[in-house]
């Protein structure tokens, strides 16, 4: 069980993080526009070669844990995203998060492991 969480949790975390990047790509990229010059920005883009670089390692260890793991224990605890994401957005990005969002983030923390009973 503790394999599962936490093989999860550092999937989940590379997953959270390559939203991290993208983001923060976003944020630095011009105004989007169908035209070469600004796919050649695109292509150069370190934020965004970060992005892709978490997705993979996501990606790759999702493919373990689907080949080692129930589905039906596996898939839910991909929530814990969630949780990688709101302290993403409270520390990366000096987001307001309120009261009632870290409860709902305990809830969801509490789920998981009501699955892995």
């Amino acid at each position: 069980m503790w394999r599962l969480i936490g093989l999860v949790s550092l999937q989940t975390f590379f997953l959270a993080g390559g939203q991290v990047f993208l983001k923060l790509a976003m944020e630095k990229l011009p105004k989007f526009e169908w035209t070469w010059a600004y796919f050649k920005v695109v292509l150069v883009d370190w934020w965004l070669l970060a992005c892709g670089i978490t997705f993979g390692a996501a990606t790759v260890l999702w493919l373990y844990i689907l080949k080692k793991f129930p589905f039906s224990q596996a898939y839910p605890l991909t929530s814990l995203s969630f949780v990688f994401g709101m302290i993403a957005a409270w520390l990366v990005f000096g987001e307001a998060v309120p009261f009632s969002r870290w409860i709902g983030l305990i809830l969801v923390v509490a789920g998981c492991f009501l699955i892995m009973k």
